[in-house]
């Protein structure tokens, strides 16, 4: 029985060390700026800055089956994968595009233009520049998955009727959390308005 406690206490202190090194992660992990314009009771309305984009556009309007896929190839070209093996740092969200066929982006950092990024090993993979836009923007917690997705659409969907505020129907999920992190998982749905 004694064993059985030391194992289980491996295992809980192997826990908490993997959720302190997430948490700490996420907070030096740069994210899209933005400005809240207005709250409301199930949604905000923001302000995003104009950002530079990695993107792969992925044959399958799945989240489950394009989220694995599409991380996959950009973190390859952000840990090197490119023509100058350089290192990219990752940014926060993970934005997937909601349509028959979905794209996946990751915003590039500041401190990197479009003319100073290196060419990707990977052909699929392009830059995309995003203008500034007013969004709308709806939160939910824990793992993420179509079902989940869906309903979010939906609930944001209502909530915009609700107060008669337009939108352009190109909906949107931002992932806020690293694959290992069990704790205080964030994901939205966004739309632009407007």
């Amino acid at each position: 029985m004694k064993y059985v406690y030391i194992v289980i206490g491996i295992i809980v202190i192997i826990f908490i060390t993997i959720q302190l090194f997430a948490l700490n992660s996420q907070q030096k992990t740069e994210r899209q700026p933005y400005t809240i314009v207005e709250e409301y009771a199930d949604f905000e309305v923001r302000k995003y800055e104009s950002a530079l984009y990695t993107s792969v556009k992925l044959p399958s309007n799945k989240y489950e089956n394009a989220s694995r896929k599409g991380f996959s190839i950009l973190a390859e070209y952000i840990f090197g994968g490119n023509d100058k093996n350089q290192q990219i740092a990752m940014t926060s969200p993970v934005t997937m595009t909601l349509e028959d066929s979905i794209t996946m982006l990751f915003m590039v950092p500041k401190g990197l233009s479009k003319e100073n990024l290196p060419k990707p090993n990977e052909s699929s993979i392009e830059f995309k520049e995003e203008p500034e836009k007013k969004i709308a923007a709806i939160e939910f917690g824990g793992w993420a998955n179509d079902r989940k997705i869906e309903t979010y659409k939906q609930k944001l969907t209502a909530a915009l009727e609700r107060e008669n505020i337009e939108h352009k129907n190109n909906f949107q999920f931002l992932g806020y959390n690293a694959p290992y992190e069990m704790i205080n998982r964030k994901n939205e749905i966004v739309v632009e308005l407007q």
